[in-house]
């Protein structure tokens, strides 16, 4: 079995408990990513615009929202030639508006998903998945889509063993 591990995330500024804003050298999304990839095995990826998005994080949300309201997808700097050799994806991001980031939605339509695997991993500061599941079956056809491992962002540091075992029991089911 193949295994792929994809993950949008964000460095620099974001929401920590007690709406406090603060400076992250390494997304939360971009840690759960590695941690699952070091458990399984396989490739990684990182979904990357060409575009950067303001760093102020409160106008960088509606930077966001404009994207989802207006149907935008941020040009991405590159794409895996082909996922036809991958089983198993693992398709990490943050919620962002209660469904995926649009450089997440424009990479998932990009490709053939009938007979993968697909296993979602959010990553939100306590509004869960929202409705990105749904969206991802949507896109995804003929995909097996798993409900979504929902992460706190501001724990996945604590949490890395946790997140390591579950991601291996996931492979070997």
């Amino acid at each position: 079995m193949a295994v792929l591990t994809v993950y949008f995330s964000m460095e620099g500024e974001t929401i920590a408990p007690g709406m406090k804003i603060v400076n992250l050298k390494k997304g939360h999304t971009a840690v759960a990513a590695e941690a699952i990839q070091s458990a399984v095995g396989g490739d990684i990826f990182e979904i990357e615009t060409v575009k950067t998005y303001i760093a102020d994080h409160m106008k960088m949300i509606y930077e966001a929202k404009e994207e989802l309201q207006k149907g935008i997808r941020p040009e991405l700097k590159k794409y895996p030639e082909s996922l036809d050799s991958y089983d198993t994806v693992f398709l990490c991001y943050p919620n962002w508006w209660n469904t995926l980031p649009m450089p997440v939605l424009g990479f998932i339509e990009r490709y053939d998903w009938n007979g993968k695997h697909i296993i979602p991993v959010n990553t939100s500061e306590g509004s869960g998945a929202g409705r990105s599941v749904e969206k991802i079956r949507e896109v995804c056809v003929g995909a097996q889509v798993e409900e979504a491992c929902k992460l706190r962002g501001s724990e996945v540091d604590k949490r890395i063993a946790q997140i390591k075992s579950w991601a291996k029991e996931k492979v070997s089911s």
